[in-house]
């Protein structure tokens, strides 16, 4: 038996992890991922995107230790050859991770937002970057750009295009036909009743979507000062 072990028995689940896991190489082929345990006795699995937010996908599965980092990439191949559902999430990357997790609870519902009006500010944001951005990227100024706001619970939360191209980027809206959604997808293929439901602390900002969601921070999350 590995020192370290990830159970997931639901081959289903294991193919959702999969499908996890390969946005997240796709992004960042270095990248690490957190998982850890729940209350509920279901998993988390938490990995940076690469827009300043936190992406989560929660499985029916067990982790020993019950929080610990892997590398997504080794996570994925261990997945392509199990069949009994215990995995060998390879040598521990805790020390790699960086940054804090957002709470588990304390999070205000503020709207539900229709995903297609997220999936078109993305293709817009996609064809802006295209037209200015770089080898480096779409260019800062468009990825801080606040593109939506939304008003509920006695306050307006703004969205930036950075929190909806993390969202559009790790395939969380579901969507008919095979191919990937890019600038040119024809809206159509989302259904008009899905919804992105938008919650927040005073410190985190929430975006849940059927397959998962994103987090990111609303606010430096570092305010210093310096007394004399």
């Amino acid at each position: 038996m590995f020192e370290r072990t990830l159970t997931v028995p639901d081959a289903v689940e294991r193919e959702n992890l999969t499908a996890f896991l390969t946005k997240v190489v796709r992004l960042d082929e270095a990248a690490v991922v957190r998982l850890r345990a729940r209350s509920d006795g279901r998993l988390s699995v938490w990995a940076p995107t690469g827009f300043d937010s936190l992406a989560v996908r929660v499985i029916s599965g067990t982790v020993v230790p019950d929080d610990t980092s892997a590398g997504a990439d080794q996570l994925l191949a261990a997945l392509a050859t199990v069949s009994e559902g215990v995995v060998d999430p390879g040598f521990s990357m805790d020390s790699a991770w960086r940054g804090a997790l957002p709470p588990d609870h304390g999070f205000e519902h503020v709207d539900d937002v229709p995903a297609r009006v997220l999936i078109d500010l993305a293709q817009r944001g996609a064809r802006l970057a295209k037209e200015h951005g770089s080898s480096h990227g779409p260019p800062v100024s468009l990825l801080d750009q606040k593109v939506l706001h939304v008003e509920g619970a006695n306050e307006t939360v703004p969205i930036t295009m950075r929190t909806v191209f993390a969202l559009t980027a790790m395939g969380f809206v579901p969507f008919t036909g095979h191919d990937a959604l890019s600038s040119e997808t024809d809206l159509a293929r989302i259904d008009e009743s899905e919804k992105i439901r938008v919650r927040a602390t005073a410190v985190w900002l929430r975006l849940d979507a059927r397959y998962g969601s994103v987090f990111s921070r609303r606010s430096n999350p570092l305010s210093l000062t310096v007394e004399r």
